[in-house]
């Protein structure tokens, strides 16, 4: 019965609806960067030049884990803490004010 008041305690708390927001966030980012390796791998990329290496480097296999590490990356680096959400907003809104003028 404790366990249960603390854990409700602690669902409840302030942080509650950011928590949700960065676990929406991030379930959708993995979606997207799942979407984006299976649209690279499927364009063709046979070439005559890099035959050799796609041979024995596997490229979509090679392609998702770029995409999974910088993705890995980018959440560590900007949304995981507070002042680098920040920073993150203000630089979308700095390139915002270039494109738009």
């Amino acid at each position: 019965m404790g366990l249960e008041v603390q854990v409700q305690s602690e669902f409840e708390s302030e942080d509650s609806y950011s928590i949700l927001l960065f676990g929406g966030g991030a379930l959708t980012l993995v979606y997207l960067a799942t979407a984006i390796v299976g649209s690279i791998d499927s364009i063709p990329v046979v070439c005559s030049t890099y035959s050799f290496f796609l041979q024995k480097i596997e490229f979509p296999k090679l392609m998702q884990v770029v995409g999974l590490a910088y993705t890995f990356w980018f959440s560590t680096r900007y949304l995981m803490f507070k002042r680098n959400r920040e920073e993150l907003a203000a630089k979308i809104e700095e390139i915002k004010e270039q494109v738009l003028g």
